[in-house]
């Protein structure tokens, strides 16, 4: 069986993704269809709007076989190690390609930018110091300076997120000496950080979780950009547990952890960098809610991104040691939902995966695992009390969702 891999987020499954699923399985000629799904948390430093249970059931019902989650030291990272761990599980899964989304549309272009950076490698990094030097964030002086290098068309625009991603799984593939084919697809209609409904069918996850939180009215604005499963998992989602996860439900445990701890702690937490903790804890005496606390200490060098990662891993206590000491790829596939096909798969090829499999929690013995367990608790804390420990059983109880 033929398959083809897509790194996804699914926050929430819209119209793009179902158009995106459809294109990669067209052009890998696929059988199944397999996603890593970042869990609860992601790359953007930002709690899932729904659970990872939830996405997972979205993924299966509008079209992927097999779910497997990044795992939270993936998930919540820069491009490079996010690219690595989702390739790497692809890789242990036995898959032929792995297909994504950019606004480049043009596979030739990666390999051609990729090419272009080898050969000015010197140049091109002595550029990003120089503008990072001015006071330019890092993803800001990458563009910069290789829009300083570069004058052909037949490289990618490194200004935009996908075209940066996808850069990052070729090299992800090239670096673990994958076998994996990598394939693109243009974007349809919606930039990435779009924040307003930009055509009749396709909108931007991050307009519409705009929408969604705007006012009661947002939650039927949305229904044009989501496909039937995923308008019927977010009104379950929401009678269930009672909100949509998004910063501010987690803003009095933020502060709490920045003003329980003393600076020196603050400096072993992941991201963090000298002298930082002390604009961090000034502002979280005075911001009286997520959005000011932000918009107090971002700077032109820290991105909002940058930042909102570092609040992830200062959320969940996570420390520098703890997610250097692992290798640069993941140690374990964990198994989140299949469908009919999804488990055809798994009995004819789950034989040959190069890392184990994991479908029940309490089986696997590996220490990383315990960043996703602290990851899905500190979760958790965003809910009203009364559905809480509902969720916290959940990371233990829930067996993979299986979809017929």
């Amino acid at each position: 069986m033929n398959a083809v891999g897509v790194i996804v987020e699914y926050n929430p499954f819209h119209n793009g993704h179902a158009f995106h699923l459809k294109a990669a399985k067209e052009a890998a000629h696929a059988d199944v269809v397999i996603a890593v799904m970042s869990g609860n948390f992601l790359q953007r430093g930002e709690p899932a709007l729904v659970s990872k249970w939830y996405r997972t059931k979205m993924a299966l019902l509008n079209g992927v076989d097999l779910v497997f989650e990044l795992p939270y030291r993936f998930a919540v990272q820069k491009a490079e190690t996010f690219a690595n761990g989702a390739v790497s599980i692809l890789d242990a899964a036995c898959c032929e390609s792995v297909c994504f989304g950019s606004e480049s549309g043009d596979i030739s272009d990666f390999y051609q930018t990729i090419k272009f950076l080898r050969e000015q490698q010197q140049p091109f990094e002595e550029n990003i110091h120089q503008f990072m030097n001015t006071g330019a964030s890092y993803p800001k002086a990458v563009s910069l300076a290789f829009q300083q290098l570069s004058d052909s068309e037949n490289y990618l625009d490194l200004a935009k997120p996908n075209n940066i991603l996808g850069l990052e799984y070729i090299k992800a593939v090239n670096k673990q000496k994958s076998k994996i084919r990598p394939l693109t697809v243009p974007r349809k209609n919606a930039d990435y950080h779009d924040e307003h409904f930009a055509s009749d069918t396709i909108a931007s996850a991050t307009s519409i979780r705009k929408a969604i939180f705007s006012n009661e009215n947002g939650k039927k604005e949305i229904d044009q950009y989501v496909p039937e499963p995923t308008k019927q998992l977010l009104k379950e989602y929401l009678h269930h547990y009672q909100i949509f996860h998004q910063w501010e439900n987690y803003w009095s445990y933020l502060q709490f952890r920045l003003l329980h701890c003393h600076p020196h702690e603050l400096r072993e937490i992941y991201e963090m960098e000298e002298g930082l903790e002390n604009r961090l804890l000034a502002a979280a005496l005075e911001a009286g809610s997520f959005q000011e606390f932000m918009q107090k200490v971002k700077t032109k060098r820290y991105t909002w991104t940058r930042l909102q990662r570092l609040c992830v891993h200062i959320l969940t206590n996570t420390k520098k040691i703890e997610m250097t000491i692992h290798s640069e790829n993941a140690s374990y596939i964990r198994l989140l939902g299949m469908t009919s096909r999804g488990k055809e798969y798994l009995n004819k090829r789950k034989k040959d995966f190069s890392l184990p499999l994991v479908s029940k929690l309490s089986s696997c013995k590996d220490p990383e695992i315990l960043l996703d367990v602290k990851a899905a608790r500190v979760y958790s804390l965003g809910l009203p009390n009364q559905v809480k420990n509902d969720m916290i059983r959940q990371e233990f109880k829930q067996p993979p969702i299986f979809i017929e």
